[in-house]
């Protein structure tokens, strides 16, 4: 397993090998030693989610309070998409910094999103399948989105798919309106949260 740390820190791209053969193929997209070694603590896991996405659909930018936060572990079983990582913590060196991986069915790369990242993703064909390994339960008033067409974000979507979005997602505030209204999480926050994660490992 190659782990990668993406231009928005604490964010982590993982790469397990594949064995194909002529019965099919065989990867393992999480690993547990790979990422304590990675991210410096084992994953809690809380919930796993499932959804299945038309081609041009655009689900995010989504982040939940910090704490108790969520983390997300995402790989593609199916189908292909384009995973945007961007950092909304307020008083980060990199506020704003975005990265971008493809996932898909074919490498089985799986993406790290720690507690106070935002994270969207966009399908790049019809019937993909994304995976969510989450580290708490879904909670509604902890969770949060801005506008994943924020031209302040520039967020690096093909220019060549119609969007669909749900209502949540089209008319969630821009960047500067989520941050003004205060519900941004606080990199502080996140930095100690992560400290408490580790030492509990440790």
């Amino acid at each position: 397993m190659q782990a990668r740390t993406l231009a928005v820190p604490d964010a982590v791209e993982f790469t397990p090998p594949a064995f194909p053969d002529h019965r099919g193929l065989f990867a393992a997209p999480f690993q547990e030693a790979a990422f304590v070694e990675a991210v410096g603590h084992p994953l809690t896991l809380a919930q796993v989610n499932h959804s299945v996405s038309r081609r041009g659909t655009l689900r995010g930018v989504h982040f939940s309070d910090v704490p108790p936060g969520q983390a997300k572990y995402v790989y593609c079983p199916r189908g292909s998409l384009l995973d945007v990582v961007v950092d909304l913590r307020v008083g980060s060196p990199t506020f704003g910094v975005h990265d971008s991986v493809v996932l898909d069915s074919t490498t089985y790369r799986a993406l790290y999103i720690p507690e106070g990242l935002g994270h969207a993703f966009v399908a790049l064909e019809d019937d993909t399948v994304m995976t969510y390994l989450c580290s708490t339960p879904y909670n509604p008033p902890t969770e949060h989105g801005v506008n994943p067409l924020d031209p302040e974000l520039g967020l690096p979507w093909p220019d060549d798919l119609e969007f669909l979005q749900s209502d949540k997602d089209r008319t969630a505030p821009s960047v500067a309106e989520a941050r003004e209204r205060g519900f941004l999480p606080s990199h502080a926050d996140c930095l100690a949260h992560y400290d408490r994660l580790r030492s509990a490992a440790g």
